[in-house]
């Protein structure tokens, strides 16, 4: 009845749901609807997950009936370039950030955090404590604690409520167990599927709030919970701060001008504890709960143990803009339990007799069991790897290459520091490369100089400009040094920063019109950088127009593992004169048996639709043709490996820059195109079955990030570039079902962009066998960042992943596709090695030591 309010409770069964998780974070939507004389009068949809939350003083934490041990990180709001008014785009940066590095939890130190980030928290399978500002039982602070518990109680990801922080005069009086007393009543009126905890400085108290608070959090004292759960068996218990370290990003010496300190885990305030200090505590005691390390990342204020002209703090396992530091890797290693880890520390570029007796103190961070170091290829001996800790070893300096080599459940894992050349070039690697057209999306921009041979420049400080043109404005800039100066927010077209030991970052916020970013990077002396963003209209990009479908799939599950090779130059090459050789022969060879003999077991061709076109590959000669494509198809049946047949449609390179129509398709209607996909991909493989070389795999479409066929494909309609695809796969599938599908992104590392783009399409109802990434650490990121990507997308989607495309880090990469859960790495293909980058033949067609690494992979 009208000026009347009206309470209606109801309980829904639900059979078997589908439990939300750190592994499944499965959402469903709750729709509530008010109807009026049979027509809807208000309608609000509610995400939220089913799981069970049990706390025990025993056992620790338990999600689902599961012990899972806290992994958390306490988190100011504020970063880099912006401040504390975070974009919600920044906000899912930063809670990928922690989750990389195996951080499974998260602290809203101290206050209600923005709801957008329980949101991501929930969509991602991230832990929250959830805190109010203030112990206070006044009732504008119980109004407060109200509001937050309502808002915040069908969020899936919040665990527990804090009733505070840190409030020295009263935690331990009778006023504070009665405030304390009043809170804890209103949250299980509320809320009674949750407690609450209060984060107490304080050692084996029990006294005031300890008294009464169902959890008992520590903030530091760790010494102390040992004695504090014998003396008090029932009361389970947790570190709400734990560590507090202080570290400057890529700093080794302390340096009381600048206000640096070595980023080591060796300097920690009076009142705190270093990593290794608490973490092993909670690791081997089972009573405890975990705990949230102080913090994430760095924060402006708190500059501990300096003053001005330090502007922020040490603290963080990152630094403001979300660099790691060497710390982050200690946690990384005991965290992320399912990745090979392994971490040097400092960088090798160092003038001779900097160190005492030139000797340097190297450490690593690893999750290996024991630790092989070279110097310059002279074996410095092996190292046993205790649980929780790090490895220190001195070592003598001298310029080169310092190899680590770890030995982990039978598995070896290689990571390097070399001794670089000057700065050379600037590289820009955005977090991804396809962003939404709503005024609000962000991009965030990371760059850092390399020298001649392609290697991070540990050092460099070069001043760095930017340049935009197109739908987006740069909102902010930061390089993570807490004593820096130089202003986030510059004038338009004067946006600069200086790189702070090799990094900085510009954010860029999208305006709300579709259409291409051009960001450039410049700076005096140094080749410029640069990259593209692609703006799509957020009604289509910003939701899904059904579930995503996972359909796992066993094609590959009987095949070895791929230890491929795109060749597509061959010809070209053999026309030119060049013959190929093995090491120390004078007789040439066929290049497929020299690759075989060297482990390659898998041939991958690019095929384009017509290159002779003058504006195609190759005017005039047609390489990469059918006809080419069908003689090469042949040499590889011959030498008996297999072969992935690559579909650019186009009469030139497609990649995420250029998707160009062939000449013969231009101007063709949306729906006569999607049938020449057909019927062109059809006419390629009956060709090749007719002489019995079926490829064994087929990817419609290369790097196909921004889509393909553009502008009628263009990732800005994903209805037709769905549709498009879906042409290409029936036409593989009517000429041979057994014939596996790829689909094929570049930006390797990329994960939000990868899972952004797989949805779009698996939502529409395409599907493939394996997703096939390309990974150019120039480019695509960080190795750290390839591993998460590839092992979210197997989570998520249950497909087969295989890296297409890659040149550098040979090694490395292999060792991750091959450490990937479940078998579902399945293989690698390294980009035409026989002309390009890292290439196993010279120009004369002798091989280079690269060609050796292969032997290995055998």
């Amino acid at each position: 009845p009208q000026g009347r309010s009206l309470l209606i409770k109801d309980r829904i069964r639900i059979k078997a749901p589908r439990r939300w998780s750190l592994e499944d974070p499965y959402l469903y939507r709750v729709i509530q609807e008010v109807i009026v004389d049979g027509r809807i009068v208000d309608r609000r949809t509610i995400r939220t997950g089913f799981r069970t939350l049990e706390w025990s003083a025993d056992r620790g934490f338990l999600l689902n009936g599961k012990a899972v041990k806290i992994k958390g990180v306490n988190m100011h709001q504020d970063h880099a370039g912006v401040g504390v008014a975070l974009p919600d785009g920044l906000i899912s940066y930063r809670v990928h950030l922690i989750k990389r590095m195996g951080a499974n939890a998260w602290r809203t130190s101290h206050n209600p955090p923005a709801p957008e980030l329980l949101d991501i928290c929930d969509s991602l399978g991230v832990l929250v404590l959830d805190e109010t500002r203030l112990l206070n039982s006044s009732p504008e602070y119980l109004d407060q604690f109200r509001r937050m518990i309502l808002r915040d109680r069908n969020h899936p990801s919040v665990i527990l409520w804090s009733i505070g922080n840190e409030e020295g005069w009263v935690q331990t009086t009778p006023t504070g167990k009665k405030i304390a007393t009043t809170l804890l009543a209103l949250q299980h009126s509320l809320d009674p599927t949750r407690t609450s905890t209060y984060a107490a400085d304080l050692p084996n108290v029990f006294k005031g709030i300890n008294e009464i608070i169902p959890i008992r959090s520590f903030n530091y004292r760790e010494k102390h919970m040992e004695a504090y759960h014998r003396d008090h068996p029932n009361q389970p218990i947790l570190g709400t701060e734990m560590g507090s370290t202080v570290t400057t990003r890529g700093i080794y010496v302390t340096d009381s001008v600048n206000c640096y300190l070595p980023d080591h885990d060796l300097t920690a305030p009076w009142w705190a504890s270093r990593a290794e200090e608490w973490w092993p505590i909670a690791a081997e005691n089972d009573w405890m709960a975990g705990g949230f390390i102080w913090t994430g990342l760095d924060y402006r204020g708190e500059p501990t143990p300096f003053h001005w002209p330090n502007i922020s703090s040490h603290f963080g396992v990152m630094d403001l803009c979300g660099f790691p530091k060497n710390l982050y890797y200690y946690y990384q290693s005991w965290w992320n339990e399912g990745s090979d880890v392994l971490h040097i520390s400092p960088h090798w570029n160092w003038p001779l007799h900097q160190w005492n007796k030139n000797e340097v103190e190297v450490w690593i961070n690893t999750n290996a069991d024991s630790v092989k170091l070279k110097l310059n290829g002279k074996d410095l001996g092996t190292s046993k790897i205790e649980p929780s800790r790090h490895l220190r070893r001195k070592v003598p300096y001298e310029p080169g290459t310092l190899e680590a080599i770890g030995y982990r459940q039978g598995r070896e894992i290689r990571r390097k520091v070399e001794t670089t050349g000057p700065a050379f070039e600037l590289v820009v690697i955005p977090h991804k490369t396809t962003a939404l057209a709503d005024g609000k999306d962000i991009v965030v921009m990371n760059i850092h100089a390399i020298d001649s041979g392609g290697r991070i420049v540990p050092i460099a400080n070069n001043k760095v400009q930017f340049r935009i043109s197109g739908p987006g404005r740069i909102i902010g800039v930061g390089n993570g040094d807490p004593s820096s100066h130089e202003p986030d927010k510059c004038q338009e077209g004067k946006w600069q920063r200086s790189l702070f030991n090799g990094w900085c970052q510009v954010i860029v916020e999208m305006g709300d019109e579709p259409g291409v970013i051009k960001f450039d990077a410049l700076s005096e002396g140094l080749w410029p950088g640069g990259t593209e963003i692609h703006t799509v209209d957020p009604k289509t990009g910003g939701s899904l127009p059904a579930p995503v479908k996972v359909t796992g799939t066993n094609k590959l599950n009987s095949e070895p593992f791929m230890n491929g090779a795109d060749i597509s130059f061959l010809p070209q090459l053999e026309e030119e004169g060049i013959k190929f050789y093995d090491y120390g022969s004078q007789q040439s060879e066929n290049a497929f048996d020299i690759l075989k003999r060297y482990g390659f077991n898998y041939v991958r061709l690019r095929i384009f639709y017509d290159p002779s076109q003058p504006q195609g590959y190759s005017p005039g000669k047609g390489y990469c043709n059918l006809s080419q494509t069908l003689a090469m198809a042949q040499r590889i049946k011959a030498a008996g490996m297999k072969f992935l047949l690559d579909f650019h449609y186009s009469d030139y390179w497609a990649d995420p820059g250029k998707q160009y129509t062939p000449a013969a398709w231009k101007e063709l209607p949306y729906e006569v195109l999607k049938d020449s996909v057909y019927s062109y991909t059809r006419r390629v493989l009956l060709a090749l079955k007719a002489q019995g070389t079926l490829p064994d795999m087929v990817q419609p479409g290369n790097e196909i990030n921004h889509g393909m066929l553009w502008p009628e494909g263009h990732v800005s309609r994903p209805d037709q570039l769905a549709g498009l695809l879906k042409s290409g796969i029936d036409a593989v599938k009517s000429v041979s079902p057994k014939i596996a599908i790829m689909l094929h992104l570049a930006l390797g590392g990329q994960n939000e962009e990868s899972v952004w783009w797989f949805d779009q399409m698996f939502s529409r109802g395409v599907d493939c066998d394996v997703i096939g990434l390309s990974y150019y650490p120039r480019w695509h990121g960080t190795l750290d960042e390839l591993d998460y990507n590839m092992r979210d997308l197997i989570r998520r989607y249950q497909k087969d992943v295989v890296v297409v495309e890659y040149s550098h880090l040979k090694r490395e990469v292999y060792d991750l596709v091959k450490a990937l859960p479940d078998g579902k790495g399945k293989g690698i293909f390294i980009w035409e090695p026989l002309n390009t980058w890292e290439r196993i033949f010279k120009w004369d067609g002798r091989p280079t030591r690269h060609l050796r690494t292969y032997q290995q992979f055998k």
